[in-house]
């Protein structure tokens, strides 16, 4: 059932907090945007208002990690990841173990525009040498990630989605496996290498593009930070091309993370997919059509990846 990642994360927040008393969430005035609500309605008493005061609401955070609690702070992610003097001295130079959630990232949020989208925040948080970065692909997964940041110990980012998203697991038999991505297509041509709200249309885009003659693998690669170098390796080797496709900026995220593990490795080809220059207003269909991140575009590229030739021929 398709599902925004930020509501799965609410649900599983407000079932952590049965089993986890020491988990408490800080809000900024959005706990009904980041779905922090629930947790908020069913412990009032761990749930702490802060207000439109992001940077504050960060620190605090930390004072209540270092205390002893497991604190959960979360607000749309170009907010959250904007106050990052504090997440980088409060939270990172301090190991301090709190959860940070970016809520509402990408240009998939849709028509709020540019200011409300975070399209840099996997680059800074990415450049914090303690912080672990986790996009899940769908509901199913962000459930289960929440479930294992409650446990994990140390500075994390979890990036969601204001978009509902399909589901790409199987709810019965998923499980979240820390730091490994996800095969989810087997192909010898190309690999796309996908992430966070993009990863369904990455799917489909291989589905199309088996039908013209190119057989592309999908990968789905739900942590970023610390990033399943050893699939990656497989992956160049097996394909020998890699297209990367992530609803972020092309400079910090998922495309660099890639291009940093497989700086070393010979022959392979990588192309980094995701979006150029700011963001702007329209629909959720729009903006994915503008920046080619829809199955549609996401194919286009794939083929102008393999097929140079016959790109420049057709264009």
């Amino acid at each position: 059932m398709a599902k925004a990642t930020r509501a799965a994360f609410g649900e599983a927040l407000a079932s952590v907090g049965e089993t986890h008393p020491k988990v408490v969430v800080v809000d900024a005035d959005l706990s009904c945007s980041t779905n922090t609500r629930k947790f908020a309605d069913a412990f009032p008493d761990r749930f702490i208002q802060m207000g439109i005061a992001e940077g504050n609401m960060v620190s605090a955070a930390a004072g209540l990690a270092l205390g002893g609690m497991v604190p959960f702070a979360a607000s749309f992610a170009c907010f959250i990841t904007g106050r990052f003097e504090q997440i980088r001295v409060s939270v990172g130079y301090n190991n301090a173990n709190v959860k940070i959630v970016g809520t509402h990232a990408g240009c998939g949020i849709g028509e709020d525009g540019y200011t409300q989208m975070g399209l840099e925040d996997l680059a800074v948080m990415r450049s914090l040498p303690n912080m672990v970065v986790v996009q899940p692909g769908d509901g199913i997964e962000a459930y289960k990630a929440t479930e294992f940041l409650a446990d994990y110990v140390g500075p994390a980012y979890l990036r969601l989605t204001r978009q509902a998203l399909p589901d790409i697991n199987d709810a019965s038999s998923y499980s979240f496996d820390f730091g490994k991505g996800v095969e989810l297509r087997e192909g010898k041509d190309v690999a796309i290498v996908a992430s966070g709200g993009v990863v369904g249309y990455a799917l489909e885009a291989a589905e199309n593009l088996a039908k013209e003659g190119i057989d592309a693998a999908v990968v789905n690669i739900h942590t970023i930070k610390p990033i399943d170098v050893a699939l990656l390796q497989k992956l160049a080797a097996s394909t020998g091309r890699i297209l990367t496709v992530e609803d972020h900026g092309v400079v910090g995220g998922l495309g660099s993370a890639v291009l940093e593990a497989l700086s070393e490795t010979p022959d392979v080809v990588i192309r980094t997919h995701g979006v150029r220059g700011y963001g702007q207003s329209g629909t959720h269909a729009q903006l994915y059509d503008r920046h080619r991140l829809d199955a549609n575009g996401i194919a286009q590229t794939t083929k102008e990846f393999v097929w140079p030739e016959r790109a420049e021929a057709t264009g």
